[in-house]
C-alpha cells in the first residue's frame, strides 16, 4: 500500500485506564489492523487530582491536533467531564472540516454518531431494582451531567423513580467523574448528611459501583442483604468481583469495530447511515440479591488475574526503576540511559520523547511566545528509542506532532502530554504498545517523566544561575576581565609553583591618569567608558601567556609566570603604543592616560603574590610622577568655538523667528543648577537666561520645541554676569533681552566668549579672549 494512501484517523478521548475505554479502543484496534489504518490517540487524564492547573496542563496535548493531517476523527465524547474542553474540542474539529464519527452524542449534527442504548437499559434495571426488589429509597451516584452519557443514565434513574411514583432527593444525589475513586467520596458524603442507609445505590458505571461496595464493606454494611449496589458496563471486575456486580452489559468492542467501520466507509465515499444504536441488556447478578451466574469461567479468570497481577508488578518495577535512576541522573546522557532500560521493559515497538523548544525556559512575569496550543512553535525530540536503537531529531514544526512521519501503516500511536501544573513541556508517544489501556501504571508514568523534566529544568537552571554567581565572583562586570578575587584565585598556585620552582614572575600595575577630570566634565558614564577602552588595551597586551585583572577602581595589574628580563620593557612599549591607537580611534575630548610599572623578579618564599604587588605599585607611581600634567592643546578649544558657532547661529535663528511669531514656548523656572545635556560633543551645558538684572528669573526652552531635541535653559552655576550692553529687541517686544551661555567642558586659562550679530542680511558672529574669572568656560551671546 503506497504511503499517500494511508488513511490517518485522530482519536480524542479523555483517560485510557479505564475498562470502557479500554474495550471501546480493542475494537477500533482491531478494526485498524484489519486495513492498515494509522491510528493516532490523543489522551489526557484530566480531573485525576482535583487541580485545576494540573487538568490545563493535561488539556494541552488536545491543542497539539492539526486535524488538516488526517483523514478521519473518531471522537470519544462522552469521555469528557469538562464541558468548556468539550465545547472547544467540538468546536475546533467542526472547524476542520474532517469526517467525524462521535461515541453518545448527538449534540453536532455535521458528525456521525454511535451510540448505545443507555437509556432504556438503564431504566430497566432501575424498575428491576424497584418493582422486583421493593427498593423504596435509592441513591444515585452518577458523572458530570455535561456529559452525554450521564445526563441519559441520570435521566433514566429519574424517569424510572417517578414513574414508580418515587421522589429523587436532592442529598441522595453525588456528581462524580466516572472515576473508581468518585464511589468513595459518594459514601463518605453521604455518611455525613446523617441521613438513613438507602435501599440501593444506583451508579453510573462499575468502576463507581465497585468502590461503593468496599466502602460500605468497610463501614459494616453487607452487599446485598443490608443494601444493593448496581453499576453499568459489565466490565471484567465487575463480573469477578464478590459479589459479582448488577450491571448493563454493551457491546463495547463491538462499537469500538463500528465506529470505526463507519468512519473509514465515510472516508472512502461509500453512503452510510448518520447515526447507529446498538442495544444493551441488563446483568442482574449477586449485588442486588439475583443469582444469576455472571463470573468468567474460573481457569480464565485465574489466568488473566495473574497475567494483570504479573503486568502491574513488572510495570511497577520498572516505574521505580526508572524513578529511582531519574532522579540520580544529572546528565543528558544518563537520563536517556535510565529511560532506554525503562522503555525496553514496556514492550513497545517505538518510543518517542518530544519536548517543546523552549522547555528549558525560565519562569518569568512575561509569557513565552506561544503559536496558541501551549507548546513553542517548534519541538525537539531528544530521545526516540526504536526496537533497542536510540536517536533524535533536533527541531520539528509542533504542526507535525510526528519527529519522523505517521509511520508505514497499521501504526497505533498514544499521545501523552507532558507538563508541570499548567506549564506545558510537551508529550511522549508510545507505539504499537498495550501499555497505555492495559496498565494502571500508565499515568505514573507520564507523571515520572514530567517531573523529571521540570527536575532537570530546574538543574539546568541553578547550573546557570551557580555558574553566574561564580562568575560575578571572579569576573569585573564592567570590563570583563578578572577582578580582585578572580586574580588572586587564579594566580596564587602559579604563582606558588614558581616560588617552588625559582622561576621567574612579571606583575605590572597599571594606574588611570586623569579619570576625576573625565568624571567631573564629562560625566561618569564616560569615565566607564575610558575604563572599559584601557581594560580592552591591557588585555590586548596580556596577551595569551599574562593574567590581567581589574584591582580596583582605576587599577589594574598584570601576571606572567615564567617570564624574562624583556618582558616588562616589551609590555610597556606595547601598552603605550596601543593606548596611543585606541585616543586616535575613539577621537574623544580627553584623551585616556595611564601609568605603568613592571617587576621582573624571582619570588622568594616568605614573598606573597600582595608583596610583589606592592613592589610593582611603586614602580608605576615613580612613573607616574615623572610625567607632566597632561597638555590640553588648542586644537580642541578652536574646534569648540567653530562648532559653537555654528549650533549658537541655528539656535539664535530659531529664538529670532520664535519671537517673531510670539510663539516662543518659555517656561518660568526658579534657580538652579544647567541641566547637563549636551547638543555637541564638545559641550556638556547650555542654557538661556536674561538680563544681568533679571538673572533670578530664568526660563526653559521644553525638548519637544528645541531644535535640537534637548532643553535650552537651567540655571548657570559658574558664570558671573557682567554689564553687557543690549540690542534692540526683535519685532516689538522690547525689554526682554536674552543671553545665551554655553559652559564648556575644558579648563584653560582664559575665557572665550562668542559674539553673535545680526543685521538685514543675516548672522555674523566673531571670537573673542578674555580672561577666565571661573572654573570652567562660558560662551556669551546676547540675543
Amino acid at each position: 500500500m503506497a504511503y499517500d494512501k494511508i488513511k490517518k484517523v485522530a482519536v480524542v478521548v479523555s483517560a485510557l485506564d479505564e475498562e470502557y475505554q479500554y474495550n471501546i479502543l480493542r475494537g477500533i484496534n482491531r478494526f485498524a489492523h484489519e486495513k492498515k489504518l494509522n491510528i493516532s490517540y490523543f489522551a489526557a487524564f484530566g480531573g485525576m487530582v482535583s487541580s485545576k492547573k494540573f487538568d490545563i496542563g493535561e488539556y494541552s496535548i488536545y491543542d497539539l491536533i492539526d486535524y488538516a493531517k488526517f483523514d478521519g476523527i473518531l471522537l470519544m465524547l462522552n469521555t469528557f467531564g469538562d464541558a468548556d474542553m468539550r465545547a472547544k474540542i467540538v468546536s475546533r474539529i467542526s472547524a476542520s472540516g474532517k469526517p467525524t464519527v462521535v461515541f453518545e452524542s448527538k449534540e453536532n449534527p455535521d458528525f456521525y454518531d454511535i451510540s448505545i442504548d443507555n437509556f432504556s437499559v438503564m431504566k430497566k434495571l432501575v424498575n428491576h431494582i424497584i418493582q422486583f426488589h421493593g427498593a423504596r429509597t435509592l441513591n444515585c451516584i452518577t458523572g458530570p451531567l455535561a456529559n452525554t452519557e450521564a445526563r441519559v443514565r441520570y435521566d433514566a434513574f429519574c424517569a424510572a423513580m417517578e414513574e414508580n411514583g418515587l421522589k429523587v432527593e436532592k442529598e441522595r444525589v453525588f456528581y462524580g467523574n466516572f472515576r473508581s475513586y468518585d464511589g468513595k467520596k459518594a459514601i463518605e458524603q453521604f455518611a455525613e448528611t446523617g441521613l438513613p442507609m438507602p435501599d440501593a445505590f444506583i451508579c453510573a458505571n462499575d468502576s463507581m459501583a465497585l468502590t461503593v461496595v468496599s466502602s460500605l464493606e468497610k463501614l459494616g454494611y453487607k452487599v446485598p442483604d443490608d443494601v444493593m449496589v448496581t453499576g453499568f458496563d459489565n466490565t471484567f471486575n465487575a463480573r469477578n468481583s464478590f459479589p459479582a456486580l448488577t450491571t448493563i452489559k454493551r457491546p463495547l468492542v463491538q462499537a469500538g469495530y463500528k465506529a470505526c467501520s463507519l468512519l473509514y466507509d465515510i472516508m472512502e465515499g461509500i453512503n452510510t447511515p448518520k447515526s447507529i444504536v446498538l442495544d444493551a441488556e441488563p446483568v442482574f447478578s449477586e449485588s442486588c440479591g439475583c443469582s444469576q451466574e455472571t463470573a468468567d469461567d474460573l481457569r480464565e479468570y485465574k489466568k488473566r488475574t495473574y497475567r494483570q497481577i504479573e503486568n502491574t508488578n513488572n510495570n511497577i518495577h520498572a516505574l521505580n526503576r526508572l524513578t529511582a535512576g531519574l532522579a540520580e541522573a544529572e546528565t543528558a546522557s544518563a537520563a536517556q540511559n535510565v529511560l532506554r532500560q525503562c522503555v525496553s521493559d514496556l514492550e513497545l515497538d517505538k518510543f518517542c520523547l518530544c519536548l517543546s523548544e523552549d522547555w528549558q525556559d525560565s519562569f518569568s512575569a512575561a509569557h513565552h511566545v506561544y503559536t496558541g496550543t501551549g507548546y513553542s512553535k517548534y519541538m525537539t525530540a531528544p530521545f526516540i528509542w526504536e526496537k533497542g536503537e536510540c536517536r533524535h531529531v533536533s527541531l520539528f514544526p509542533s504542526s507535525d506532532m510526528y519527529p519522523e512521519g505517521f509511520g508505514k501503516g497499521g501504526d497505533i500511536n498514544y499521545f501523552l502530554p507532558l507538563h508541570f501544573g499548567d506549564r506545558c513541556l510537551g508529550y511522549y508517544i508510545i507505539t504499537n504498545s498495550d501499555f497505555p489501556t492495559s496498565s494502571l501504571l500508565c499515568h505514573t508514568l507520564t507523571m515520572n517523566l514530567s517531573n523529571s523534566v521540570e527536575n532537570f529544568r530546574k538543574l539546568y537552571h541553578l547550573n546557570k544561575a551557580m555558574d553566574e554567581l561564580n562568575r560575578l565572583y571572579v569576573i569585573d562586570p564592567l570590563c570583563s576581565i578578572y577582578n580582585r578575587n578572580g586574580f588572586m584565585n587564579i594566580t596564587d598556585d602559579m604563582f606558588k609553583e614558581c616560588v617552588a620552582h625559582k622561576k621567574k614572575i612579571m606583575l605590572s600595575f597599571i594606574d588611570m591618569d586623569g579619570l576625576k577630570y573625565i568624571n567631573d566634565n564629562y560625566g561618569h558614564n564616560e569615565g566607564d567608558y575610558a575604563i572599559q577602552r584601557l581594560a580592552g588595551v591591557i588585555r590586548e597586551c596580556c596577551g595569551t601567556k599574562g593574567i590581567c585583572a581589574r584591582f580596583g577602581g582605576d587599577e589594574f595589574v598584570i601576571f606572567s609566570p615564567n617570564a624574562d628580563e624583556n618582558d616588562a620593557k616589551t609590555i610597556e612599549r606595547r601598552f603605550s603604543d596601543s593606548l596611543e591607537k585606541v585616543n586616535k580611534l575613539i577621537n574623544k575630548p580627553y584623551s585616556i592616560s595611564a601609568s605603568i610599572g613592571s617587576i621582573v623578579t624571582i619570588a622568594k618564599k616568605s614573598d606573597t603574590l600582595y608583596t610583589i604587588i606592592n613592589q610593582a605599585d611603586d614602580k608605576m607611581y615613580e612613573h607616574k610622577k615623572q610625567k607632566k600634567p597632561p597638555e590640553r592643546t588648542r586644537r580642541y578649544e578652536k574646534a569648540a568655538v567653530v562648532t559653537a558657532a555654528f549650533n549658537l547661529s541655528k539656535i539664535y535663528i530659531y529664538i529670532r523667528n520664535a519671537f517673531s511669531y510670539k510663539a516662543f514656548p518659555l517656561k518660568k523656572q526658579s534657580t538652579g543648577l544647567f541641566f547637563n545635556s549636551p547638543f555637541a560633543r564638545r559641550f556638556v551645558t547650555v542654557g538661556l537666561c536674561p538680563t544681568p538684572h533679571q538673572r533670578r528669573c530664568l526660563w526653559t526652552l521644553p525638548k519637544e520645541h528645541s531644535p535640537f531635541g534637548i532643553p535650552l535653559l537651567a540655571k548657570a552655576k559658574f558664570l558671573r554676569f557682567s554689564e553687557s550692553k543690549t540690542l534692540d529687541s526683535c519685532n516689538g517686544i522690547p525689554k526682554l533681552v536674552m543671553y545665551l551661555y554655553i559652559i564648556t567642558a575644558y579648563r584653560p586659562a582664559v575665557l572665550d566668549k562668542l559674539s553673535l550679530r545680526y543685521d538685514a542680511l543675516g548672522l555674523r558672529h566673531s571670537y573673542e579672549r578674555s580672561v577666565a574669572v571661573e572654573p570652567h568656560n562660558a560662551l556669551l551671546l546676547p540675543v
